[in-house]
């Protein structure tokens, strides 16, 4: 802000931008520009679309005999005042129609990328630890129903969750040896596909997760990690299935979970 003009609006700018200002008002928004490079540089570039456009459709702007009794109201003959006026307003609804034209085409060519979730944009790599730290964080803190299936049915929660993952032999890891016990299981998506979530907990009430889920890209990664305030996960990808552990664990004994999970699901 400054004192040639303490309150301009992007509504100013835009009609500087279109010509439409009074030359009083003209003249105040060019000193503020002036002094605003980042508002001119703006300005700028909505002047240079609208010349485009202009150029793009200027072959179009014939005009024939008759015209003006096509947008004249008046059965008589229209003045060559009320012609420009209506020939100014046709215009104008000429290029609002032009500006939503070109804003559906742009939708459509790009809105399955623009308006798609952005989760869903990244790779399964990318999406995986972001997806195990949603997990973790809305039923490890679930007091009375964090899992579908309990662990006094481990062996059905294998069975079930590996004939929907499509994976044979799914194992359910131990981590007994690491001081955590098996709380239970419960069916996610993952990347639009079924996946499998296992949760833990230990003697002091600390819990964490482990995720399972389908990789259509088919490709294997080393141990990566990803940090979300005080959510920690470990994530890897080996063939055609992607992993996570997740908890609020120091990253140490994360790290050994992980390296425990590698091993039961490799062998």
């Amino acid at each position: 802000m400054n004192e040639h003009k303490p309150t301009v609006t992007e509504a100013d700018l835009h009609a500087f931008a279109d010509g439409l200002l009074p030359p009083e008002k003209q003249a105040e928004l060019q000193a503020w520009l002036a002094e605003n490079a980042e508002d001119a540089a703006i300005v700028a570039a909505w002047q240079t679309q609208n010349d485009d456009i202009r150029a793009m459709f200027s072959p179009y702007a014939i005009s024939r005999d008759g015209d003006t009794r096509l947008i004249s109201r008046d059965t008589g003959t229209p003045s060559v005042q009320t012609f420009r006026s209506h020939r100014s307003r046709k215009l104008m609804m000429f290029a609002a129609s032009l500006a939503l034209f070109i804003a559906g085409a742009a939708a459509g060519h790009f809105g399955p990328n623009l308006f798609r979730p952005h989760e869903l944009q990244l790779t399964a790599i990318e999406a995986l630890p972001q997806q195990a730290h949603s997990a973790f964080v809305v039923y490890a803190s679930d007091v009375r129903h964090p899992v579908e299936v309990g662990a006094d049915q481990e062996a059905h929660l294998a069975t079930w969750l590996g004939k929907r993952m499509n994976v044979a032999g799914l194992k359910v890891p131990s981590l007994q040896r690491l001081g955590f016990q098996l709380v239970g299981g419960r069916l996610l998506p993952i990347n639009g596909t079924p996946g499998a979530l296992f949760m833990y907990e230990n003697a002091t009430g600390q819990r964490l997760t482990v995720l399972v889920g389908r990789n259509s890209g088919n490709t294997t990664t080393s141990f990566r990690f990803a940090s979300d305030n005080a959510v920690e996960t470990f994530y890897w990808i080996d063939g055609d299935l992607g992993y996570a552990v997740t908890g609020e664990i120091s990253r140490d004994m994360l790290r050994q979970v992980a390296d425990e999970c590698y091993k039961q699901f490799s062998s």
